[in-house]
Order: C-alpha cells, then sequence, then structure tokens
C-alpha cells in the first residue's frame, strides 16, 4: 500500500484549521525570522525539556532546520507546521518519523510559554490525529514526553492515549539524561472516540 496515495503537498494540508483561533501552517522559509525570535525569547522555558533549543542560535540555523523538514516532507517522514492562535505564532507541532511499513509516526510540539492554558496544543494535536489517520493511513501515532512535564503530559492523557511506560535515560538535555514517557493512540481507538 502506498501510504501517499492520497496525499501531496497541495493547498489542501498546507494549512490546517484545527478550530478555536487555532490555524497551523505548513513549515516554510517565511516562518524562519518569527520563529527565531520567538526561540529566543522562550529558550529558558523551551530549554527546559528539548534538545535542539541551545542549538538554534541564529535564524540561518532556523532555516537550516526548516530546510531540513521540508526535505522530509519531500520524502514522506515527516510533516511539520507553524501553529498560529488568532493569527499570532504560538509554537511549533509536527507529525514526525512517519514509518511508511509500520504505519506509525510520532507527534512532537513545542508553545511560547505565553500561550499555554488555552487549549492550542491540545486542538493542533487533535489535527495532526486526523490527518495522520485519515490522511496518511497511520495506524499508530506516539507522543513522548519528559517525566515530570506535566502540562506536555496533560495533551495525550486528554486526546485518549495509553501510557505505554517510561524509556529511562531515552534523551540528552541540558548535560544529562531524560526519561520519557511513552504515550501511543491506535487508529482503532481513535475512531471509537469519533
Amino acid at each position: 500500500m502506498d501510504l501517499y496515495s492520497n496525499y501531496s503537498i497541495d493547498q489542501d494540508i498546507a494549512t490546517l484549521d484545527a478550530g478555536g483561533g487555532v490555524r497551523l501552517e505548513m513549515i516554510d522559509d517565511r516562518h524562519a525570522d518569527e520563529t527565531f525570535s520567538m526561540i529566543r525569547s522562550n529558550k529558558e522555558h523551551l530549554g527546559e525539556w528539548l534538545p535542539w533549543v541551545n542549538k538554534i542560535q541564529t535564524t540561518a540555523d532556523f532555516r537550516v532546520y526548516i530546510r531540513q523538514c521540508k526535505q522530509q516532507h519531500q520524502a514522506g517522514t515527516d510533516c511539520g507546521y507553524m501553529i498560529y492562535w488568532n493569527d499570532h505564532l504560538a509554537g511549533r507541532i509536527g507529525l514526525h518519523y512517519i514509518h511508511r511499513h509500520n504505519r506509525s509516526g510520532a507527534i512532537g510540539y513545542w508553545l511560547g510559554k505565553e500561550f499555554e492554558g488555552k487549549g492550542i496544543v491540545t486542538r493542533s494535536c487533535a489535527s495532526m490525529l486526523h490527518l495522520g489517520f485519515t490522511r496518511l493511513g497511520l495506524n499508530r501515532i506516539e507522543i513522548k514526553c519528559g517525566v515530570g512535564n506535566l502540562k506536555s503530559a496533560a495533551i495525550p492523557e486528554r486526546l485518549g492515549f495509553s501510557k505505554e511506560g517510561v524509556l529511562r535515560q531515552a534523551e540528552w538535555v541540558n548535560g544529562g539524561f531524560l526519561d520519557l514517557s511513552l504515550y501511543s493512540l491506535l487508529k482503532e481507538e481513535w475512531q471509537a472516540q469519533h
């Protein structure tokens, strides 16, 4: 089965309306300056849980990242979006590590501190689930988050994911290993909710 038989980078998925003033725009060069500025102003907030924050030192670094995202998208292994709330850049979300044979992928996300607690990531994840299960033909979608990152863990729990366990010392962040909670949702579980 060709996972992308009904999938293209056409306009139909370039922008997704997640409702509640949340809009997802497929990541592109036009997002570089604004996103770099947001990362810099949220460095401490984002850096607590994410390993890449200190690697983004310039707008050029983020442009390189955007190029990589676009290449992964062309290869069919990634669908990355910028999150806008009421026309303000709020963060980033993507369906990553898309594996065609296993029909699986993983959602990753981050949000600027001032946008937390508004349901933005929950709505954005719901859009990623819809995209993954209906358009991309995935069967399993995962979310991993740092143990102790309660705000991030609340998202998969709210969306009906099952916590499968803890990946011990799974990610290097801020000079030390971080344990990650692993959550998953299967297509049949998602369909039963809808």
